[in-house]
């Protein structure tokens, strides 16, 4: 068929994503042309509207489409998606999001898993590598029924053999019954204790006794004739001894083992075949048993049990047990106190040994050292199978808790009964996870565990050239496996994660490491044709890795792929192919662009983001660092995780920066070591520090407060309002208006999670869920209070003409103009104004807040406490999610802290906060275990100094 030339239509792939009429959160109505196939990165003030457009708009509207390709049951199943509020969006293929806020927090999701790396292991050990016993340490044997019969027509040619089919090794009893049932088969000798004897009519053994028994399947001599014999004799010993026989060599009276599965020759000891999940820690095929595969155990903690030794028994010095009370634990403590003459009004220091051993073990025994590690029972009877575990009469204090513990399935008695226990690595596994058979199974003398507790870095480097080390059989089975882990070793690697291990829990990881093992994962998986969003990526990741974060985003462009950057970072910002700014104010002053173009023609603009990056506008270098008040917290000898044995100085009432490459231990000093020593000092906190040998100076403080980046809470109920507490104040002075007062509303009357006050409809939500028979539920607004939360009563109670909800949909902004005569509401919402939240809705559900406005609540909440001037305030990364202009306001509210006579100290990667630091403590030289040192400190200029310092040579051309 000819086909003319107008006739041919081509579908060319469109060049650009296009946004129109996006209203979405604050959007006002934009346009927006997104170039495809390139790296763009959308940037601007908190709040400005950059996550709105990214994830409100343009994912959402990905996924909305994704899911109605699908039929109607399979999206009752998976939910529904609004459509968002945007005119029309073209040009867009299928979306992947990469958040900050999706890292799992499954103890059992480890970085191993997340990247498919441990998988691709598993499958490696289960096909290539070699099993040694956990007895002897020799390597395993294996045949099959035609290697056995060839091996002994090699070595046993015209001698005479005893073909033995083993039945029982190493085990007590008579065996009455197998004796008749070999003779009922036609055996007529057995091999007993190493001696072969007649099988006759009721034989039995000694009970009491360990026997080993096998069956004498055949007795001759290996020749020609005996071949075919030979062959059925072996067939028949390995179906009889399930897989297993045993040849005994006649004249030399030695016997050799065969079997088909892996078998140590000296011991008989034999392993069950592998298979990959045998070396799988969520299967259990291949879990240790102790930890099921946890790679840790909750201990019972005497410290927790017995805060204060000075207290009795009666005025709660068992803190699980409480204050003394009528029931019946105080009955049988009554009973114990009776029986081992103590009265329960006498401190705990002063009770014997064998009385506190008995009320926290059950266990009488004078010279027991009162410990939760002297006894590793169980207690696996579950709270259904006992008659009541609230008792301390079955295994004392310990054995409560730990029926508690493991036992219950409510969630309470759970959470109740962990707080008096720490976690501690499992004795049987050692941490790796594993059943011990596993363990056993290694390539090139390491097993599956050293593997996964490698840095990938190292594990790199092992498994370069390991083909030498394996077989030529090893090396045809693993080529294509070896292949696949070394890409996407590879990939971590390109995204500066060379320090994290396989092992690593997904839940410890900070949200930009999580986003980069994303990543790696995606890059991993070769997609073409698809829009990856990504929220702050380079959280986390010194100056120094940029670059290799940058080269893995633009090898997803060219694999025909759009990559959309919400990021404030410079580098990011001008290695980009196209600049979205969005602004120019937040909140309701926001949602408009401001800029865009490629980074060259972006910096011809004249807002605040471009001169930024052309470096016209910066923040100050401080005329003066602060010397503070001469007193220090000297850290000494810590020596946890990678840390080695540093000793650290951290100068009070100064602003101090720990800062260092990705993984050099900051996190390790900080977070585990510094914070759990200061809050256990001050607080009795429980948490244990890491590895350390002292610590001077806790005299200095008083108090100490740990701002991170976790949700200020976890449903749409919780709100800013309600998380600095400046809630309860608002509706204590509703509570006070006159007409309140006549109608008798008390402070509950205001409050949306109270019956009274609230809207029953909706139960003070806003919102109801309508469900459908065969779609998705859907969230509407409330009929009956139009989504106000309130009923018409209370909404009837105003102040200054407004009503409990108006109060909740005002900014921070607004607020503080309109209870500026309230002394005690003011200071507070004043608070998360002065840290940049002006923009912020006072009822804004939590759920809806970054992790970089969510430290920023956490800050104005102790802001609007009272300081004492000796608080010591711990920030991790407060610069997440903000815009240079943010980082201004927030070193303003650092600086008067400081001023007050406080000490901040913050981990931070972000130069313009290294810089304006009174006091520098750079940890490294690199991540893992190559860093772990101090490798500067002191004021910046003197930090800038030094020759082999990373941090040093960005910060020099900072400070020129």
């Amino acid at each position: 068929m000819n086909l003319k030339k107008q006739d041919l239509h081509i579908i060319q792939e469109p060049t650009h994503i296009v946004v129109e009429g996006a209203r979405v959160n604050n959007l006002k109505n934009i346009d927006i042309n997104i170039p495809r196939n390139q790296l763009v990165v959308i940037t601007g003030i908190s709040g400005s509207g950059k996550s709105s457009l990214a994830f409100d708009t343009i994912y959402a509207e990905g996924q909305r489409r994704y899911l109605e390709t699908l039929s109607n049951y399979a999206r009752q199943f998976l939910g529904g998606l609004d459509r968002p509020d945007v005119d029309k969006i073209t040009g867009l293929s299928p979306v992947i999001s990469i958040e900050q806020k999706t890292v799992g927090k499954n103890p059992r999701s480890t970085v191993g898993t997340i990247t498919e790396i441990y998988d691709f292991l598993r499958l490696l050990f289960a096909r290539a590598s070699d099993a040694y016993s956990y007895n002897s340490g020799e390597k395993m044997i294996q045949f099959s029924e035609q290697q056995i019969f060839e091996k002994i027509k090699e070595n046993f040619e015209d001698k005479r053999v005893v073909v033995l089919a083993p039945l029982v090794r190493n085990r007590k009893g008579h065996y009455r019954e197998l004796f008749d049932g070999l003779r009922k088969k036609g055996y007529l000798k057995v091999r007993v204790d190493g001696h072969i004897i007649d099988l006759e009519p009721k034989m039995q053994l000694d009970r009491y006794k360990i026997h080993d028994i096998e069956a004498v399947v055949d007795r001759m001599r290996v020749k020609d004739e005996n071949y075919t014999r030979l062959h059925k004799s072996i067939e028949e010993a390995m179906r009889i001894g399930e897989g297993f026989l045993y040849l005994l060599d006649v004249d030399k009276k030695k016997v050799l083992p065969f079997s088909k599965n892996l078998m140590d020759a000296d011991s008989g000891l034999s392993y069950d075949k592998p298979s990959p999940n045998s070396f799988s820690f969520n299967s259990p095929y291949g879990m240790c048993k102790s930890c099921r595969g946890l790679g840790f155990q909750m201990q019972v903690s005497t410290e927790a049990i017995i805060p204060d030794t000075k207290l009795s028994i009666a005025r709660g010095g068992l803190a699980p047990i409480g204050i003394r009370k009528e029931g019946q634990l105080y009955d049988e403590l009554k009973r114990f106190a009776k029986k081992y003459k103590f009265s329960l009004n006498e401190p705990i220091m002063s009770l014997p040994k064998e009385v506190l051993n008995v009320l926290l073990f059950g266990i009488e025994d004078k010279n027991l050292p009162p410990s939760s590690s002297v006894d590793n029972r169980a207690y696996n009877t579950s709270i259904e199978d006992t008659e009541r575990w609230y008792t301390i009469e079955n295994g004392g204090i310990e054995g409560m808790l730990q029926r508690s513990y493991r036992g219950s399935s409510a969630d309470s008695v759970h959470r109740w009964s962990e707080q008096f226990m720490n976690q501690e690595p499992c004795l049987t596994c050692e941490g790796y996870r594993l059943k011990k058979q596993s363990l056993y199974f290694k390539i090139n003398e390491k097993h599956i565990g050293e593997l996964s507790k490698m840095n990938i870095d190292d594990l790199g480097a092992w498994f370069t050239g390991i083909e030498k080390n394996l077989s030529k059989t090893q090396q045809l089975i693993a080529k294509d496996i070896l292949k696949e882990i070394r890409a996407r070793i590879g990939f971590i690697l390109d995204v500066g994660l060379d320090y994290l291990s396989l092992d690593r829990p997904a839940r410890s990881l900070s949200g930009g490491e999580g986003q980069r093992i994303r990543l790696a994962t995606q890059i991993g998986a070769e997609l073409s044709g698809v829009t990856y969003i990504l929220d702050e990526p380079s959280i986390g990741l010194h100056q120094r890795d940029n670059h290799k974060l940058i080269t893995s985003l633009k090898e997803l462009t060219k694999a025909d792929n759009t990559v959309i950057v919400v990021e404030h970072d410079k580098d990011i910002m001008l290695a980009s192919e196209y600049l979205i700014d969005i602004g120019p104010g937040a909140g309701k002053f926001g949602g408009e662009i401001v800029g865009e173009g490629t980074p060259k023609e972006f910096l011809k603009f004249k807002h605040p983001t471009s001169l930024f990056l052309s470096g016209k506008v910066s923040i100050e270098i401080p005329e003066m660092r602060r010397k503070g008040n001469g007193n220090n917290i000297i850290l000494e000898g810590a020596q946890g995780n990678n840390l080695k044995d540093v000793t650290v100085k951290f100068p009070l009432g100064t602003f101090i920066c720990v800062t260092g490459v990705s993984g050099s231990g900051k996190s390790t000093l900080i977070n585990e070591t510094l914070y759990p020593i200061l809050n256990a000092h001050i607080y009795r906190g429980r948490k244990k520090p890491l590895k350390y040998r002292k610590i001077k100076g806790l005299n200095h403080i008083d108090k100490v407060i740990e701002i991170d980046q976790s949700p200020i809470g976890r449903t749409p109920r919780s709100n800013p309002a309600t998380y600095i507490k400046v809630f309860d104040d608002i509706r204590k002075l509703y509570a006070m208006i006159p007409e309140a007062q006549i109608r008798g509303y008390k402070t509950g009357r205001f409050s949306f999670n109270v019956k009274g006050g609230r809207c029953e409809e909706c139960r003070g939500g806003g919102q109801k869920v309508i469900e459908m028979n065969f779609l998705p539920d859907v969230l509407v607004e409330c009929p009956n209070c139009q989504g106000r939360r309130y009923n018409r009563e209370t909404l009837e109670v105003r102040y200054k003409g407004k009503s409990i909800d108006d109060v909740l949909k005002m900014t921070v902004d607004e607020a503080v103009a309109f209870f500026e005569a309230m002394p005690n509401i003011y200071r507070k919402v004043k608070t998360l104004q002065d840290v940049g939240l002006g923009y912020l809705h006072l009822g804004q559900s939590s759920t809806t807040i970054s992790g970089g406005e969510a430290q920023r609540v956490k800050l104005s909440s102790e802001l609007s406490k009272k300081d004492t001037g000796s608080t010591f305030y711990i920030l991790d990364e407060p610069t997440t999610g903000l815009h240079f202009q943010d980082i201004k306001v927030l070193l303003g509210v650092l600086y008067r802290l400081v001023e007050k006579g406080n000490t901040v100290l913050v981990i931070e990667h972000n130069l313009d906060v290294v810089k304006v630091a009174d006091h520098i403590i750079d940890i490294g030289p690199e991540g893992g275990s190559k860093g772990g040192m101090v490798v500067a400190e002191g004021t910046p200029e003197k930090v800038t100094e030094h020759k082999t310092s990373y941090t040093a040579k960005y910060l020099k051309m900072e400070l020129e």
